[in-house]
């Protein structure tokens, strides 16, 4: 049995689908009912989706620090670090760039920017206590404490502990994909303080062209337009990458920008 749809256009969260996949995948059943007693006992006791998802976070990383932020293998944790990584240089980053990186992880990608960073210019931020320990042991197992990078702790996204104008680059690598539209709105309602002038923010998302609709408060699929135009309403200039759509990865990705200011502008002849 063959899915009709193009993965951007298929409902995941909708009876039809979910009938269809399990035909498909019947060894994948007890998996998806396992995580919808967890879903239910975290929504039960969660104050909010932040505290939701440290709890997913939390369960996760406890069986496998790199299957907790997506990773199937070893290989593929390896890979999908590598693949943003160069990206980004093919984009421009410096070592003098002064980075943010939202939802750090255990550094799938952290540690190779914080290896070609100059020193003290990586901060990571997470939601979960869990994955930063185990981003501690990543940086013991690939010898960067002299890098000084940071590694903090957040209850949300207003980013308000951070120097104002400071970060030329700022990331969220599978961020978004795990988050209600509040979320994001707090999010992009705030990370403009932050950017350098001529910095840019960096995001993946898991787009649909059909229905918006999330799969047990985990995975959140969106129109492109829904975030540019988010993206646009707190000042930014957002542009869909679609370069990055070449890559093998399954999310999309968006960059935003403040339009340069007057001040900012390079003075005439």
């Amino acid at each position: 049995m063959t899915d009709p749809l193009p993965p951007t256009r298929r409902n995941r969260a909708s009876l039809t689908y979910k009938l269809r996949y399990a035909a498909r995948n019947p060894d994948k059943i007890r998996g998806y009912l396992s995580r919808l007693s967890r879903d239910l006992k975290f929504r039960a006791v969660s104050r909010d989706h932040v505290a939701y998802y440290r709890a997913v976070m939390k369960s996760d990383t406890a069986r496998d620090p790199e299957a907790a932020v997506g990773s199937r293998s070893h290989g593929r944790w390896l890979a999908l670090g590598r693949m943003q990584f160069d990206y980004l240089l093919e984009h421009g980053l410096k070592p003098d760039d002064r980075m943010l990186e939202i939802g750090c992880g255990n550094l799938r990608a952290g540690w190779r920017f914080i290896d070609h960073l100059e020193t003290g210019n990586y901060y990571g931020i997470d939601i979960s206590p869990d994955i930063l320990l185990a981003a501690q042991k990543t940086l013991v197992r690939h010898d960067l404490a002299d890098k000084l990078p940071h590694l903090m702790l957040v209850d949300d996204l207003k980013l308000r502990f951070l120097p104002a104008g400071h970060f030329t680059v700022v990331h969220a690598h599978s961020v978004f994909s795990h988050s209600p539209l509040d979320v994001i709105d707090e999010c992009l309602a705030n990370v403009g303080r932050v950017l350098a002038p001529g910095g840019f923010f960096d995001f993946t998302f898991d787009r649909t062209e059909g229905a918006e609709h999330h799969v047990l408060r985990e995975d959140f699929y969106y129109r492109t337009e829904t975030l540019t135009r988010l993206a646009e309403r707190h000042g930014f200039t957002a542009r869909f990458m679609a370069d990055w759509e070449e890559l093998p990865h399954g999310q999309s990705k968006i960059r935003v920008t403040r339009p340069e200011s007057p001040e900012e502008s390079p003075a005439g002849p």
